[in-house]
């Protein structure tokens, strides 16, 4: 019997680096359960975090700003380099031109992700359910719940 593997969608993402209570704790109880191997984030959820702290930096009004935004674009990239990236390759962009052309109504990264997963036969761990359980064939669950 193959193993269930999991991607973590951008908001489970926050929640590992804010680890606000209780989500935090009721995410890392289920995960510390699973086998390493079998937990995987998206380059779709670092281009958001990159695009995140990009955007701070620009917007930012004062050095202080600017070095914030920079030690956390820093702790995003020591992050993801010890974490199982999951491309956006042909496979996952075969699966989201065809969600497109169903006319799945959710948003763009959050289809990528779902594609992504689709495409590897995986779980979306997410508290976003509304958007992710209208993909077709997408198996959606919110560890953040006790």
């Amino acid at each position: 019997m193959a193993a269930i593997m999991f991607l973590l969608d951008t908001d489970h993402v926050v929640i590992c680096q804010q680890q606000p209570a209780p989500e935090y704790e009721n995410l890392i109880r289920r995960v510390r359960l699973l086998d390493p191997l079998d937990l995987f984030v998206s380059i779709i959820s670092f281009h958001e975090q990159v695009m995140g702290w990009n955007a701070y930096i620009s917007r930012a009004s004062d050095s202080i700003g600017v070095v914030r935004g920079y030690v956390r674009l820093e702790r995003v990239l020591a992050n993801f380099s010890h974490a199982q990236v999951l491309p956006f390759d042909d496979a996952a962009s075969e699966v989201f031109n065809g969600m497109r052309k169903q006319h799945v109504r959710i948003g763009t990264m959050d289809l990528r992700i779902a594609s992504i997963a689709i495409a590897r036969d995986m779980t979306v761990l997410t508290r976003n359910s509304v958007d992710f359980t209208r993909v077709p064939g997408l198996k959606v669950e919110d560890w953040t719940l006790a």
